[in-house]
């Protein structure tokens, strides 16, 4: 299938499951479409026990697409920039320590974390898994998803300091988690024997310091470059090329590419506005990139809901995707506790900041993505149809609960503050 048809295929699949979604449901956007994406992917499969054809066409379409790629190295760093574009220096200069550890320290705690559960859990069910794959499986799931998380917390009205560090810690945690992940399957690949700790330790202060700086001088340099016309037409395709510029210059020279467009994006989205761009030109730029955030959720939520046609659906390995649900989570919880605890009496922390933000971390597409990337003596198929059912999870589950569940917690607890007018 050529690759116009399949984008044309996704699209339409979007624009009718958004209508259903928008007209009936009437459920958070990307959720929405996820279960209808998920609700069409069953009809198909019942179909095709009828007529070969409804299911030949479907899987034909799926295995067309190279979820992995599409996701990792198209999508993702405009659904990011996106993301960051709209988030608030002043509001993440305030809790940058928190965020960074979050990111960083939390991310590799929860990896060790969610890996050692899950070896002992497989060896409970008398399956052993060699221990660097059960750890590459915790890479994977560890980090939470921006693209889900900063969907479902427009609509949960959370208070504006936990936004703050769930969205901050997504964006930043995606670039590191997929580092993390990197380094791991290296030694699945190699052997522990064959890595040299200090390579180990340098690609990923590579990956990670890489990353930050090349951001921050594509964002300069895209700053200045705005600073001297005032021509909206030209600017938003600017900050366009930026994007797809520093993908590809991040995966040339082995930085973190997500990292590096986080930070443009920030710098950017609060650099620009009365100094670059005239209110024309950020108005132009808001919306453009409003929209290019809402399409590729769009498709990409739809995409979750149909990879289900290549799920295995052993009971074995869904028994254990519902096991490994809390164990997620409590990795999660852990993981957040340390530095919450110390960070919570200095920066006034709200309250059950913990319990939030572990069911606030939504896991999405990107864990998907990683899954996918795995080799088949790396216990592919399950590990795949494990991420799938936490995902699915995190998703709807997760998702339709953390409006409720922060109006509950916080119901004496003020939802807004003068920092949500700056967002």
């Amino acid at each position: 299938m050529d690759i116009f048809s399949i984008i044309t295929i996704l699209i339409v699949l979007s624009a009718v499951f958004a209508f259903i979604n928008t007209k009936f449901l009437k459920l958070p956007f990307t959720i929405g479409l996820m279960i209808i994406a998920i609700a069409f992917t069953v009809g198909i499969t019942l179909l095709g026990k009828i007529n070969h054809f409804f299911i030949d066409e479907a899987e034909l379409l799926i295995q067309s697409i190279d979820f992995e790629t599409a996701l990792l190295d198209v999508m993702l760093s405009f659904l990011l920039f996106a993301g960051a574009l709209h988030t608030k220096l002043d509001a993440l200069k305030t809790l940058k320590a928190p965020i960074a550890t979050f990111a960083t320290i939390g991310v590799v705690l929860s990896t060790f974390l969610v890996g050692t559960l899950m070896y002992f859990a497989f060896l409970i069910f008398g399956h052993e898994i060699n221990y660097i794959y059960c750890l590459l499986f915790g890479a994977l799931i560890s980090p939470t998803d921006p693209i889900a998380v900063l969907g479902i917390l427009k609509e949960a009205n959370a208070p504006k300091k936990l936004e703050v560090k769930i969205v901050g810690e997504s964006l930043f945690n995606d670039g590191v988690g997929v580092v993390v992940f990197l380094v791991i399957f290296k030694i699945a690949q190699q052997g522990l024997d064959a890595v040299n700790p200090g390579e180990v330790g340098l690609l990923f202060l590579e990956e990670v310091a890489g990353g930050i700086a090349l951001g921050l001088l594509a964002g300069w340099l895209t700053f200045r470059l705005m600073k001297v016309i005032d021509h909206y037409e030209t600017e938003v395709i600017i900050t366009l090329a930026l994007v797809m510029g520093l993908s590809i210059l991040a995966h040339k020279i082995h930085v973190s590419g997500p990292l590096a467009v986080v930070v443009a994006g920030i710098f950017i989205g609060n650099k620009s506005p009365k100094i670059a761009w005239s209110d024309t030109t950020q108005n132009y730029v808001d919306k453009f990139w409003e929209l290019i955030d809402v399409l590729l959720n769009a498709v990409l939520f739809v995409l979750i809901g149909l990879e289900l046609l290549i799920i295995s659906a052993k009971e074995e390995y869904l028994m254990v995707g519902i096991i490994a649900i809390p164990i997620a989570l409590l990795a999660r919880y852990i993981s957040l506790a340390g530095p919450i605890a110390i960070f919570e009496k200095k920066l006034d922390f709200i309250p059950k900041t913990n319990l939030l933000m572990t069911w606030g971390g939504i896991r999405g597409g990107i864990s998907i993505a990683l899954a996918l990337s795995l080799e088949p003596q790396m216990e592919r198929e399950l590990f795949l149809t494990v991420t799938y059912v936490i995902v699915v999870f995190s998703i709807i589950a997760q998702g339709l609960t953390i409006g409720p569940l922060v109006k509950r917690v916080l119901s004496n607890y003020p939802t807004t503050d003068s920092s949500s007018k700056s967002h």
